[in-house]
């Protein structure tokens, strides 16, 4: 399956079980005759590195590989800057390329230090875990967190190409599968109400079919709005408060299952206040107790409200909130920000 994403550079986003021990063919325009440099992590060095540097030297592609610590942790202004000089050490030209081999933080680190190193060079992304092939892959937000808050320090820089092997999602713990699942949800609440009624049924024998219509969602959105001046907002549903359980438990809370609480937290709230019909509330909390994911939070609404002030999203007094307005539809509400304690209170209690 190939998903063409018309971006400001467009790119294909390639979904094949098996496609990352047989590569080359599809990689090799990008990184043919040059030299690739895979940034990954110790989790999935191990399990998926060789494969990829064998098919990448069948190019007649010379490869350096620099490895992180896996997490969180590791997506930070220190390592990005490490990952810059190791750049320039290996000699990289701006007809070079950078492959980010693994989740989330790796994509995002990567794809950051390919936007800025000789002032872009091209990047590709192979994604690992399900929420790196259903949303971090795609779109070309990339980003490191700064102590103050998620993803400060970032640029939109689309990668040349997403090569995505479902076979990978098979090695995953099942806590790192339902971090991609809180994703799969957001994309059926937003928009899709169809994918929610399939989720009820399982996944079993669906991932290829469920990742791809993740990423045509996206897809469609990103190519409306690529640099999330509209439309693009409402991917953020439930961040805001995310952002904020992730800073508020030092990063020990993982992405997706923050990502759950926050869809948890702001739906709720948003039925109390009439906006929502509890319908869309039922269903959000039954599917993330199918697949694993928390619906509670043990934050308080001043902590949490504490963390969003330094929310990206933030724009003046005023913030932007995703309200659901029904199963598979949602809005952007503007917020003014003295309301988000008894907001995020509403949606705790």
């Amino acid at each position: 399956m190939n998903v063409h994403v018309n971006a400001s550079r467009p790119y294909d986003v390639v979904i094949r079980e098996g496609l990352l021990e047989a590569c080359a063919p599809v990689i090799s325009p990008y990184v043919q005759g040059r030299t690739a440099a895979v940034v990954t992590d110790d989790n999935v060095a191990p399990l998926y590195l060789q494969t990829l540097t064998g098919q990448l030297k069948a190019c007649g592609c010379r490869v350096a590989c620099y490895e992180i610590p896996n997490g969180e942790a590791s997506k930070t202004l220190e390592t990005y800057g490490r990952l810059l000089v190791w750049l320039s050490q290996q000699g990289l030209t701006r007809g070079d390329c950078v492959i980010a081999l693994g989740g989330g933080v790796v994509g995002d680190l990567a794809g950051f230090a390919a936007a800025t190193y000789l002032r872009g060079i091209a990047y590709v992304q192979v994604p690992t875990t399900l929420l790196a092939a259903v949303d971090s892959s795609v779109g070309g937000k990339t980003a490191v967190d700064l102590t103050t808050g998620k993803n400060l320090a970032g640029a939109f820089y689309p990668p040349a190409l997403v090569l995505c092997d479902p076979l990978t999602l098979r090695t995953l713990p099942a806590q790192v599968f339902a971090d991609g699942m809180a994703e799969v949800i957001k994309y059926g609440m937003i928009c899709d109400a169809p994918l929610l009624a399939l989720l009820e049924r399982g996944m079993q024998g669906q991932q290829s079919a469920i990742i791809g219509r993740c990423v045509a969602i996206k897809r469609d959105i990103v190519s409306r709005d690529e640099r999330e001046t509209g439309e693009r907002k409402l991917l953020n549903f439930g961040h805001t408060v995310a952002h904020a359980v992730e800073k508020c438990s030092n990063y020990t809370v993982s992405h997706g299952r923050a990502v759950g609480i926050g869809m948890a937290v702001l739906t709720r709230s948003w039925e109390k206040r009439g906006l929502c019909p509890p319908e869309c509330t039922d269903a959000l909390l039954r599917l993330l107790g199918q697949y694993g994911l928390d619906d509670t939070c043990r934050y308080d609404a001043a902590a949490l409200c504490a963390a969003m002030g330094a929310d990206k999203k933030r724009d003046g007094d005023s913030i932007d909130l995703i309200v659901p307005t029904g199963l598979g539809k949602t809005a952007i509400c503007r917020t003014p920000v003295a309301q988000l304690p008894g907001i995020v209170a509403a949606g705790l209690a």
